[in-house]
């Protein structure tokens, strides 16, 4: 009796196969993309800045140090009091000589150790943007009744941002430790 081979499966296109699922889930698949903080750096320039005289009280100094313990105008702070300490800060209501002259003319400058947690950083950067957000938002409502959100025309967002534009100045940190001494 003749020996029976036995059956085969023909795989010759198992290879294509594989290849245009894998195809198929590239396209369908979604990436997340951190985007991260955008900021805007000055152009590159050898000549160096100009020195700017700056009326101190349009300075609010916010200082970590390598502990991630906050100073702000040389007072101890906490990360969640900041926002308002910002936007008191930037608008001045009550006209208080010590604050901001105008919301166009206040700065905000941040420092940090190198020592300084990253977390801690991003917490200080977020609430110090959260106050613009904040203040952009209230003055559409009291200029044009609508939030500031991509809904609002550019002309008019430009417009609250010539008003009361985003300003924040980081300087280089300092040595590890170095604030905190």
């Amino acid at each position: 009796m003749p020996k029976r081979e036995a059956p085969e499966i023909n795989a010759s296109s198992m290879a294509d196969i594989a290849f245009l699922l894998l195809v198929f889930f590239l396209v369908t698949t979604t990436i997340d993309v951190e985007r991260g903080i955008t900021v805007r750096l000055p152009e590159w320039s050898e000549e160096p800045p100009e020195d700017l005289q700056l009326k101190q009280r349009n300075v609010f100094n916010v200082l970590v140090n390598a502990q991630n313990q906050l100073l702000v105008e040389n007072k101890p702070a906490v990360v969640d009091d900041l926002r308002e300490m910002a936007k008191d800060f930037i608008m001045n209501p009550t006209g208080n000589p010590e604050l901001s002259e105008a919301p166009n003319q206040a700065i905000i400058s941040l420092k940090n150790d190198r020592g300084t947690n990253y977390k801690t950083y991003i917490e200080v950067y977020n609430e110090l943007k959260a106050a613009y957000n904040e203040l952009w938002d209230e003055e559409a409502m009291a200029t044009l009744g609508k939030h500031y959100s991509d809904d609002l025309p550019k002309a008019a967002r430009d417009k609250i941002k010539k008003k009361i534009p985003f300003v924040l100045s980081e300087a280089e940190p300092t040595a590890f430790g170095e604030e905190s001494k």
